[in-house]
């Protein structure tokens, strides 16, 4: 069991997702970075799918009510634990009534946190996501709430009687694991030709490639929300719903891009321009209010 002290700016439970159910109106959700939470599961020993946190903006803090495996991947945070060697990208031990506390991270947006057994919330249709459009799933994490824990399939129990945790900096049992610089320049997403660029002007999806385009604050689990150089339309009114694929850049007649993320709806009625690609996905969950990012139609060297 792990008691939320505080779970920072916003946190939910998430797996990989709810699928198989757009044709009943039902998002996918699921992790925002897929890629982040699977590594996270894999540096604890569980299978990939299973549910773990989604911390946004970190700051969060969490007491661990029995001992547990624990792993940290994604947006890189500093991290002070009662646990030995506390950090990014390898696991830890926390021993029981322990506490891992988070900063705020120096890039990206959202880390993950995974425990071995994973997180045992109640699934909704077949998923232990928490779907910030739709409702489905459990509500997101708040102070006071205890989250279950799943079983443990091995590991070594005598790790709760480690030695004392080495002092540094004068933080008795705590250490500190400080997060790499940011990397340099602004993000570059690949995009494929949307299924509706004859709805734009000739040159559109060439405009949206020259870039660059900012993070609006007004981003979300449904979509990333951009303000630079306008996209117009060749064609006016809407069009009637239609499927929508995670990574769908979507124009609402303002001409400002909107690239869905895994809580976006099954349907829209704004034509999409471009197709993020799946291995670009988890760049633009990572994405913050005021970065930067690229379009581009070339394949990566």
């Amino acid at each position: 069991m792990i008691e939320v002290l505080a779970p920072g700016p916003y946190a939910t439970v998430q797996d990989l997702g709810r699928h198989g159910h757009a044709h009943l109106g039902v998002p996918g959700s699921g992790a925002a970075d897929a890629a982040s939470l699977r590594l996270a599961n894999r540096l604890v020993g569980n299978p990939e799918g299973l549910a773990g946190i989604e911390l946004t903006f970190g700051l969060a803090r969490l007491r661990f009510l029995a001992g547990a495996w624990v792993a940290l991947a994604g947006a890189p945070c500093p991290v002070w634990s009662t646990a030995r060697d506390p950090g990014m990208g390898a696991p830890f031990w926390v021993p029981e009534g322990g506490e891992v506390r988070l900063g705020a991270p120096s890039w990206g947006l959202r880390t993950y946190l995974a425990v071995r057994g994973g997180i045992a919330v109640e699934p909704v249709l077949g998923s232990r996501s928490t779907d910030s459009l739709s409702g489905l799933g459990p509500p997101p994490l708040r102070p006071g709430m205890v989250v279950p824990v799943g079983m443990r399939r091995g590991g070594p129990e005598e790790a709760a009687e480690e030695e004392p945790v080495e002092v540094v900096a004068g933080l008795g049992d705590i250490r500190v694991d400080l997060a790499p610089p940011r990397p340099p320049g602004a993000a570059v997403l690949r995009v494929l030709a949307g299924p509706r660029e004859d709805w734009f002007v000739p040159g559109a999806l060439a405009t949206l490639c020259a870039g660059p385009y900012e993070v609006s604050q007004d981003s979300n689990r449904v979509g990333v929300r951009l303000r630079g150089p306008e996209l117009a339309r060749a064609k006016e009114g809407e069009l009637p719903s239609e499927g929508m694929v995670t990574g769908a850049v979507q124009v609402p007649p303002s001409g400002q891009p909107i690239v869905f993320l895994t809580d976006h709806p099954p349907t829209g009625g704004y034509p999409v321009i471009a197709v993020v690609s799946e291995a670009a996905l988890a760049i633009a969950a990572q994405l913050r209010p005021g970065d930067e990012v690229r379009f581009s139609t070339r394949l990566p060297r």
